[in-house]
């Protein structure tokens, strides 16, 4: 067990999946972060724009 968890640790491919893993987790709180924020805001943007469709 502990063979394979160096050998996953000294593995590069396996760093670059984290970094990505990082980024989209990063990516997430903030889109999150803007959609709790703005959130009011972008329902009354929606319901005008489909007030204006129809």
């Amino acid at each position: 067990m502990l063979k394979m968890l160096q050998m996953v640790l000294k593995n590069q491919k396996g760093q670059g999946m984290v970094e990505y893993g990082l980024i989209l987790a990063l990516i997430s709180v903030v889109v999150i972060g803007v959609l709790t924020t703005m959130g009011g805001n972008l329902q009354t943007l929606f319901t005008n724009a489909a007030s204006y469709i129809k």
